[in-house]
């Protein structure tokens, strides 16, 4: 851990990267993690990328998906104590419970190493988050955000009691750090086939 300048008492957590491919994909009809948009399968497009900014870099991913990636990328296999994308995040904070997680989920084909640098740069460890938002919502991205440890373990007693297990609703009810990129584009997701043909037809254009 380092220090933060403008809070001597506050040691900084180490930042791991964490590419969320664990969802089943329902609406796509096919593994969202596996698609190739930019030259490689999405999930490899951003362990790439979140590995240039971080000390580790793991894939969150269910126990079946793991013959459909290479030995060399580092994985995180979801523990299933939660629901939903929360699920991932909360088995990467259990297995390293000191690090902040650098969370890109895999359904957002537009977001590249320029985005991500603003996040980071911008980071806040004083907030239990630091999330990328639209300007057209004004919404955090639970999903292209950064979690401190201490962030994590406010998630957890929060679902204690929770109705919901969004972790959108989590941050906008708690001490969230807001980016907003240049453009809202690059959070644009790809969630069904429409939305695969739109974000082709955005990147051939």
């Amino acid at each position: 851990m380092t220090q933060n300048s403008s809070n001597p008492d506050l040691t900084i957590a180490p930042l791991y990267g964490l590419i969320l491919s664990g969802g089943k994909s329902s609406r796509m009809g096919t593994d969202k993690a596996l698609i190739n948009y930019h030259g490689k399968p999405q999930q490899e497009l951003l362990f790439d990328l979140a590995r240039e900014f971080c000390d580790h870099t793991f894939i969150s991913l269910r126990e079946e998906q793991r013959d459909d990636l290479p030995e060399k990328y580092e994985v995180i296999v979801d523990q299933n104590e939660y629901r939903g994308p929360l699920n991932g995040i909360l088995s990467a904070h259990k297995t390293y419970p000191k690090a902040a997680w650098l969370v890109i989920a895999c359904d957002l084909p537009l977001i590249d190493r320029e985005t991500i640098q603003l996040l980071v740069n911008g980071r806040n460890p004083n907030k239990d988050a630091t999330a990328l938002a639209t300007r057209a919502s004004g919404l955090p991205e639970p999903l292209a955000s950064i979690w401190e440890p201490i962030g994590l373990e406010h998630v957890k007693e929060y679902l204690i009691n929770a109705s919901s297990s969004c972790p959108r609703k989590f941050l906008i009810n708690t001490e969230t750090h807001l980016i907003f990129p240049e453009k809202d584009d690059v959070l644009a997701n790809a969630n069904s086939v429409e939305d695969y043909k739109r974000i082709k037809a955005v990147l051939n254009s």
